[in-house]
């Protein structure tokens, strides 16, 4: 039996003025998971999350949780939590004061108390915001936005203003309170790695629009659109011709995820390509114009002598060539046969 999603958009559409951030926006998010909203600034990913909890409204859709219209239901009974960008706690009160602020009943204190013991953060609940780091601050902020009991936790760009190093560390915490407590969130982030460890399923959002939705690991090697396939990471996107498992391009023959047929653009990850010496029997000849060492691996930048085009390569940090190396190309993954019309080639195509 197919389950029922907590979360039903459809047909959401938001003007401001004349300009249309959202244009029909469709979604399902299911009990229990963590969905994160990825695009670059101004594609409407914020708006949309705004529109959920109802500080928008929409001007043409519905929502719906658990199956209740909640459309036109103001903020405070949707039964949504939202942990803001800049936490929005307030300094004058303690941990517990920020947790138990807005909560109703007798047992408003124990239930904040709870809340803190979830995230970790009991031995901090006398202390004021001031006091406390920014990845503290984080978890109380979420500890208060599930104190209520909610059915769904929306994050907006909840990691943005941590350093480097809590950035990680944080992450995972809060995506290991939210798996052990059973919550399901929207998160939203222009933070590509961000999404694909954080979330369970992502969808990526570009002029208002979703381009795709799907698992990290789908949308990541799977791309439907170049936009798709650029946002998330480095890839090279190649004209060719499909013959069923391969195409045709410029590095040669390519196995496709997906049998193809015809002109088509195709992505192909830098991960999806090994560099060999010069004097190799196999693979394209090319020239290394960049080298770009960042610790866990390489990124090269190729250029091929025949037809003149650079091709991002990465292997692992040991690999030994240098920049000016004559070398060859060889394909050892596979390459995905992206929607559009290939006449009409991005930027970044041969």
């Amino acid at each position: 039996m197919e389950r029922a999603p907590l979360l039903t958009l459809v047909g959401i559409a938001k003007h401001f003025g004349e300009h249309e951030v959202l244009k029909g926006i469709d979604l399902e998010v299911y009990p229990g998971e963590i969905l994160a909203l990825l695009g670059p600034s101004g594609c409407g990913k914020t708006t949309l999350l705004r529109v959920v909890a109802g500080l928008e409204s929409p001007d043409r859709g519905r929502i719906f949780l658990e199956g209740r219209e909640i459309t036109l239901l103001p903020p405070e009974r949707r039964g949504i939590g939202f942990v803001f960008q800049d936490y929005a706690l307030f300094p004058h009160l303690t941990a517990l004061g920020n947790v138990a602020f807005g909560l109703k009943g007798k047992d408003r204190l124990e239930r904040a108390k709870r809340a803190l013991e979830r995230v970790g953060m009991t031995l901090f609940q006398d202390r004021r915001p001031g006091e406390l780091s920014g990845g503290q601050q984080q978890r109380i902020a979420l500890a208060r936005a599930l104190a209520p009991g909610p059915k769904l936790v929306l994050l907006d760009e909840p990691f943005s203003s941590l350093d480097a190093s809590l950035k990680a560390s944080t992450r995972e915490e809060v995506r290991k309170i939210l798996k052990e407590t059973g919550t399901t969130a929207l998160l939203v982030t222009h933070d590509q790695e961000e999404a694909l460890s954080f979330a369970d399923r992502l969808g990526v959002m570009r002029g208002g629009r979703l381009e795709q939705v799907g698992t990290p690991e789908e949308v990541y090697l799977r791309p439907k659109t170049p936009f798709v396939a650029q946002f998330l990471g480095r890839t090279n996107l190649l004209s060719g011709e499909g013959f069923g498992r391969h195409a045709q391009t410029c590095l040669g023959p390519v196995p496709l995820a997906k049998p193809a047929h015809g002109p088509l653009l195709l992505s192909l990850r830098p991960e999806a390509l090994k560099l060999l010496p010069q004097e190799a029997q196999e693979g394209t000849l090319g020239q290394v114009v960049a080298r770009e060492f960042k610790g866990h691996d390489l990124t090269y930048r190729v250029r091929l002598l025949s037809p003149e085009k650079e091709i991002l390569v990465q292997e692992g940090p040991e690999s030994p060539f240098r920049e000016g190396d004559r070398v060859r190309l060889k394909v050892v993954g596979k390459g995905v046969a992206l929607e559009g019309h290939p006449s009409k080639t991005p930027v970044g195509a041969d």
